[in-house]
């Protein structure tokens, strides 16, 4: 299998304008590769850039030098350096992203929060919300919620639907932050399921998982982030 994605020397570091500009550096020099139908995942303690390399590659962060070169057949994108309609494609048509807490908008129904990313990918409301639905119900996201705002939800439950919107569209790569994180093993059982399924069809995967049962399950590689580390 070809790489989906290539992570070349990219390097991070944080400037706090309210701290007089102190300037925190994150890691340095990440270099890495995830392949098509291959699930590689990060690992390291808290704090040690896991999230911001997961960020820099959506691109809601940008890197301070580098390369993050997304494969789109024989077109290549360079993350660190598109600019912002860009890296909005990208979202919409290449790269997904589960992230650890659901930002859905107020008052709009669970099932159109799911259905949403098939809609502006040109699907009919009708046939989003039927995929939709049918994922939840495979997520154990109870019927009866289907028409109320995620907003109202346990964690559990905003966490599925987090997952379902962000597994819903079969794009190319998928980002994960801690997705059984809030879950019970049922339901992460589903989860890894989902994942092992999105390998078969050809997704590259990216993931944070602390959980060592999830990792070891989901795993086709660790990457140890503490060799990124910059050094105090």
């Amino acid at each position: 299998m070809t790489a989906a994605l290539e992570l070349k020397d990219v390097a991070k570091t944080f400037t706090m304008h309210l701290q007089e500009g102190v300037r925190l550096p994150v890691v340095s020099a990440v270099s890495f590769s995830v392949r098509a139908g291959e699930c590689a995942v990060l690992a390291g303690p808290s704090g040690a850039g896991k999230s911001s390399i997961l960020k820099m590659v959506f691109g809601s962060y940008r890197c301070d030098r580098g390369q993050i070169v997304v494969h789109q057949g024989a077109r290549q994108i360079d993350v660190a350096s598109a600019l912002p309609r860009h890296i909005l494609g990208l979202r919409k048509s290449t790269i997904g992203y589960v992230s650890q807490f659901l930002r859905a908008v107020p008052r709009v129904p669970a099932l159109d929060v799911v259905a949403e990313p098939l809609v502006a990918n040109g699907a009919s409301r009708e046939e989003a919300r039927a995929s939709a639905a049918k994922l939840l119900g495979r997520l154990n996201v109870a019927p009866r919620l289907w028409a109320l705002p995620p907003a109202t939800f346990s964690g559990g439950e905003q966490q599925r639907v987090n997952i379902a919107r962000g597994f819903l569209p079969e794009l190319p790569i998928l980002l994960l932050d801690e997705p059984t994180a809030s879950l019970d093993p049922v339901n992460s059982d589903v989860v890894m399921a989902l994942i092992a399924e999105r390998k078969r069809s050809g997704a590259a995967i990216l993931a944070i998982v602390h959980d060592p049962g999830v990792r070891d399950r989901i795993a086709d590689v660790v990457i140890d982030v503490s060799c990124f580390a910059v050094a105090a």
